[in-house]
């Protein structure tokens, strides 16, 4: 018997009359997941792809995939790094160590975020909804590899019931989720997210990679610069991704393939990841060139170091909490890559400064959206009228 089948034959068990009737919304996110809902669409609605939702983020969730391996390679390679062993320790051996590094984060992720989801939908009489898939990935991959696993599953239940479910669900929220998450453990438990001390695993787990000495630190380049020093850091080592930070943002390669994916797919918008470079360029070559803050740094590093092409890539381009017009993907993009730069170089007490530009630019986009709408109404007015 065919999967396809066995769940046919399931289905009345869970229907209305059935005996698991008050687990349905669970069997209907396991059945669209694994399958295309073979439903049409109801009067009043409209379709804008024959691709469902589910399926959107599964492509998200592939596109992020190089970012994640790399991510683990970096957490083995900035351990050995620390120690000073990095001619002894294979290549394996660093991969393993970040596998099993990030791998309880990415369990936690997913256990309490559809935890929650599962409870909410049950509660309210709904379907699962698929928002949680790349959510999941995406809050492991931008925090540091330190996040001890009970703050990261405090911030977690926060980002899906405050910043989705009270909104309405995955399609409704104003804030993109990963984020809001990510902001809970700046600003409720900073020590945890900011400073020297976050940034390299410390224990060996299972024998593999070094158990470090008491206070080791470890700067980011971000961090460095901050602090009024010059960033040292090779232009060649930001691209490849050999330096400290989020577990998924130190890699411009990685996070570059999967741009190509997203971009490929029609997933993700061009012009919002364009446009988030443009800005971010244009803002770090005014700051160079004024030297506005006594300190130097090359506005194209701005463009490679941090979370700014991870945010560019994956965050900004959210389609719940970006701009949707096609004139407003441009200026919601500017704005956000021309704020991470003001916030870089004008608050070294935020020396990211990508998650509060998107988060800002979230807030605006329906904004932005708005105008250019009203925008294109006059001026469709005014021709009538001639």
């Amino acid at each position: 018997m065919s999967l396809r089948n066995y769940l046919d034959k399931l289905r009345p068990t869970f229907e209305k009359g059935g005996k698991l009737h008050v687990f349905k919304s669970v069997y209907d996110g396991m059945d669209t997941f694994l399958y295309v809902p073979n439903e049409t669409s109801r009067s009043g609605s409209s379709i804008h792809d024959v691709i469902d939702s589910k399926r959107i983020m599964s492509f998200v969730v592939i596109a992020l995939i190089p970012a994640l391996l790399f991510g683990m390679y970096n957490i083995g390679y900035q351990n050995a790094a620390a120690v000073g062993k990095l001619a002894e320790t294979t290549f394996t051996d660093m991969f393993i160590f970040g596998l099993l590094a990030l791998l309880p984060k990415l369990i936690v992720s997913y256990a309490v975020g559809l935890g929650i989801e599962f409870a909410w939908a049950q509660w309210k009489g709904e379907e699962i909804q698929e928002g949680y898939l790349v959510s999941g990935i995406l809050i492991p991959l931008i925090v540091p590899v330190t996040t001890p696993i009970w703050v990261l599953v405090l911030a977690i239940a926060f980002a899906v019931i405050f910043g989705k479910e009270i909104f309405g669900g995955t399609g409704m929220n104003i804030f993109n989720v990963a984020l809001v998450a990510r902001a809970f453990l700046f600003f409720a438990y900073p020590s945890c997210m900011t400073g020297d001390n976050v940034w390299v695993a410390t224990d060996s787990i299972f024998g593999f990679g070094y158990t470090l000495p008491d206070g080791t630190t470890m700067a980011t380049p971000l961090g460095v610069f901050a602090q009024g020093t010059n960033i040292e850091t090779s232009v060649n080592d930001m691209v490849i991704g050999l330096i400290p930070g989020s577990v998924g943002e130190t890699s411009v390669i990685a996070i570059g393939i999967g741009a190509l994916i997203l971009i490929w797919t029609n997933i993700a918008s061009w012009k919002t990841m364009l446009s988030v470079f443009l800005g971010g360029a244009l803002m770090g070559y005014v700051f160079q060139v004024t030297n506005t803050t006594g300190h130097v740094i090359e506005w194209y590093e701005h463009l490679v170091l941090g979370g700014f092409c991870f945010g560019a890539v994956f965050m900004a381009t959210d389609p719940v909490t970006s701009a949707r017009t096609e004139t407003g993907k441009w200026i919601y993009g500017f704005l956000i890559g021309a704020l991470a730069v003001i916030v870089r170089m004008m608050n070294p007490g935020y020396p990211e400064g990508m998650m509060l530009a998107i988060l800002f630019g979230n807030m605006f986009a329906p904004l932005i959206d708005y105008y250019v709408v009203q925008a294109n109404i006059n001026k469709r007015a005014k021709r009538a009228k001639i």
